[in-house]
């Protein structure tokens, strides 16, 4: 909606998607790094790229022996056009329409798109987790039509007009607690059980 969603529009509901891929999606060509202009950030969860220092302000601890989880399955980069200091979007390398069209099965995708939010922002040196925003806009309200995960710090920096496009509890915008409420109770978000917030 505020930009992130790169220049060139997405392809509608299936149009052009096989297996998973929609040549179309611009996010599905930033997810298999066919748009060369974008950086994409690690998704790495765990401890930061910087090993945390021994008490008393010793030396870098070193890095754990066994390697940190990845997730293959999901990528990260920066907003073309943040609404916060630190904007990133985390976005499922197969192609998802929308928060919509989630079903409990995709518990475990949001669970892990949420862990890469966390874990980019302290990897870029935002420590505050309280202080952050974390949802996916409401259709007809997202201008592109890939599932993708918006990831705003601090979220007591958002402009005016950026406090209403990531608004919580409102018809535009859906909170990752939010969902994870909604699945709790057993609300189905798709759009014949639309359920507004």
């Amino acid at each position: 909606m505020a930009g992130d969603e790169a220049a060139g529009a997405a392809a509608g509901p299936g149009a052009g998607s096989a297996g998973g891929y929609d040549g179309k999606c611009v996010f599905c060509r930033i997810a298999r790094r066919e748009e060369p202009g974008t950086a994409l950030l690690s998704c790495e969860v765990g401890e930061g790229r910087r090993p945390p220092r021994c008490p008393g302000g010793g030396a870098p601890r070193p890095p754990p022996p066994w390697p940190l989880p990845r997730y293959e399955d999901l990528v990260c980069f920066r907003d073309i056009k943040p609404d916060a200091p630190h904007h990133y979007l985390v976005v499922p390398v197969e192609h998802m329409e929308n928060c919509k069209t989630l079903k409990t099965e995709h518990i475990p995708i949001v669970k892990r798109m949420m862990e890469v939010g966390k874990a980019v922002l302290q990897k870029n040196n935002f420590s505050d987790l309280d202080d952050i925003r974390m949802g996916f806009h409401w259709p007809p309200f997202c201008s592109i039509a890939h599932l993708h995960l918006h990831v705003l710090a601090p979220a007591s920096q958002l402009g005016f007009l950026s406090r209403l496009l990531y608004r919580i509890n409102s018809y535009w915008f859906i909170t990752v607690s939010v969902m994870q409420m909604c699945f709790a109770v057993g609300f189905r978000l798709q759009a014949e059980n639309a359920v507004f917030f």
